[in-house]
């Protein structure tokens, strides 16, 4: 799946000689938290966060339109440029998903900027765009269950647990395969389109799977980092 087809397309954006308040306006109104800045051409010149605003100005002035003609008075020659981020980390819409995903979680940010090959602004790429698009490709928006297995890290081992799904009759949303943390392991997490999953289960630990609990599966841990998460 690649990002043109699931970033926002209808994006807000604000220009680099407008005021503090204009964007801090724009962001409450849209419930946004990332304007790009673009000039008369829609050239990606920067981003401006909700972050951005808040160190600017005290937080009593961001979090309500409604504030004293003195207190704008006091921040109105603050412009985005003088606030933004410029020639911020941006990414092609040819690009996959998956490429947006590595690159928000290394460089720690919310949303990434989609130009095409002369700049220009062509969407925008959110955490919440990409899990809108996970949920899509893993079939988890209809009802079923997660299953979680322990396997060996050897050739023919998936074909074994689809094999057993399939002999009870089950349909697949999807399944992911992740590293597990014990040498020469695999966890596999099917989802079934199915709420009773008793006699797979236990014809996957007949079969000599283990069977492991998604809810205690950290999703977010990746390998060679430590148990700590972090924060975006």
């Amino acid at each position: 799946m690649f990002v043109g087809t699931s970033m926002t397309r209808k994006v807000e954006t604000i220009g680099p000689d407008a005021n503090v308040f204009e964007a801090q306006e724009k962001m409450i109104q849209n419930k946004v938290r990332h304007l790009p800045v673009v000039d008369e051409d829609n050239r990606l010149l920067g981003i401006v966060t909700d972050r951005d605003i808040r160190s600017a100005m005290p937080s009593a002035l961001f979090e309500t339109l409604e504030c004293t003609l003195e207190d704008k008075n006091s921040f109105c020659d603050l412009t985005i440029k003088d606030i933004m981020t410029r020639d911020p980390l941006s990414i092609s819409p040819l690009y996959t998903i998956q490429d947006a995903m590595l690159l928000i979680q290394k460089e720690r940010i919310g949303a990434l900027p989609v130009v095409d090959e002369e700049g220009k602004l062509k969407g925008i790429i959110s955490i919440r765009d990409l899990l809108r698009a996970f949920i899509n490709v893993m079939g988890i928006g209809e009802p079923g269950t997660l299953l979680g297995v322990l396997a060996d890290e050897k050739t023919g081992e998936l074909k074994k647990i689809v094999d057993i799904i399939a002999e009870e009759g089950l349909s697949m949303g999807s399944v992911l395969v992740a590293k597990y943390f014990e040498k020469h392991k695999r966890a596999v997490f099917p989802y079934l389109l199915a709420m009773n999953v008793s006699p797979v289960k236990e014809k996957l630990v007949a079969a000599g799977f283990e069977m492991i609990d998604p809810l205690n599966w950290y999703i977010d841990r990746l390998p060679g980092e430590n148990d700590e998460g972090c924060q975006s």
